[in-house]
């Protein structure tokens, strides 16, 4: 297992910080407020107060967070900076809770705290925590999952400490190749069972591959076999068999079914209220369509009092 690049009590700290501050924004606490709480319960013998301290400045200049988490980058990594400024985006439903979510879970990984996964009776261990192909897949499913671009996304990652220079001159060359060659098959091809089916068909248990296996042979095969699938399937498939860190999901939009009947309504008359302001800028209004045709009554028991000889 490899050294991570912070020591384990600042990612301790990390998990307890976006996991506050989710919470606090989640109740209506406003950011700045929340920073500045979250900071009083942190360790003062690590670096993260000092770090909010500069989020917090950042934050009353330009309302972001992201600048001055670019600017800590011997801190906070090029990945969860790209996440937070994805959360701080207008344009997309990407938002800050779920950003925070994602860089919580992140930290959560990187202590090395979660429970590993066991096969068999030994209880052998099958993924350590954390790793780099741990890490790579989280990150990768985190592009995936919630579209936030492979381009930026996978050089993010590439920029990433944790990962050694044959790490991050693969992904480097998968961002290239990421939009023309399936997924599975660029993990599969650089996995351990890739070299395990070179061998049976060459029938020499000494050939070997020009290039790094980053990969093991349980990858390798739960790859061999996802080829040409959705690579939601290739995750889940992963932390199901060798329990990699899981992602967490997008929040689903809201379904008619799931809106009040009152608030249904409202919209309604908002939007037969821009139909009509529509069709007045067009000069296509009917005013015929509006009018109310009110016809009288007629009871059963009402004698007619209009005789037949005046009727039209």
């Amino acid at each position: 297992m490899t050294e991570t690049p912070l020591p384990r009590e600042e990612y301790v700290e990390q998990r307890h910080f976006f996991r506050t501050l989710r919470g606090r924004l989640a109740e209506g606490v406003p950011t700045q407020e929340a920073l500045t709480q979250v900071r009083e319960e942190l360790l003062a013998t690590t670096r993260l107060p000092v770090a909010i301290d500069l989020l917090n400045d950042e934050l009353r200049q330009s309302g972001r967070m992201s600048p001055a988490m670019e600017r800590l980058h011997f801190y906070f990594t090029p990945f969860q900076t790209f996440v937070t400024a994805k959360g701080e985006e207008d344009r997309t439903k990407f938002d800050s809770a779920t950003a925070f979510l994602i860089l919580e879970r992140l930290a959560d990984y990187m202590t090395g705290d979660r429970p590993i996964r066991s096969e068999g009776r030994e209880g052998r261990e099958i993924a350590d925590a954390p790793s780099r192909r741990g890490l790579f897949l989280y990150q990768f499913e985190t592009l995936a999952r919630s579209r936030l671009g492979y381009s930026a996304g996978l050089t993010a990652v590439a920029a990433d400490p944790f990962y050694d220079e044959k790490w991050s001159g693969w992904i480097r060359t998968m961002r290239r190749a990421i939009g023309e060659v399936d997924f599975a098959e660029l993990l599969y091809r650089r996995s351990g069972w890739f070299l395990e089916l070179k061998r049976r068909a060459e029938g020499d248990r000494e050939a070997t591959v020009p290039f790094d296996l980053l990969f093991g042979e349980a990858e390798g095969r739960i790859a061999w076999a996802n080829r040409g699938k959705d690579p939601l399937y290739l995750f889940a498939a992963l932390q199901r068999q060798l329990g990699y860190p899981e992602v967490p999901r997008p929040p689903r939009s809201a379904k008619a079914a799931d809106i009040p009947p009152a608030v249904q309504a409202q919209l309604h008359k908002l939007e037969r209220r821009l139909q009509f302001l529509e069709a007045e800028q067009k000069g296509g209004l009917n005013l015929d369509e509006l009018a109310v045709r009110a016809e009288r009554p007629t009871f059963r028991d009402e004698p007619d009092r209009i005789p037949p000889s005046a009727r039209p």
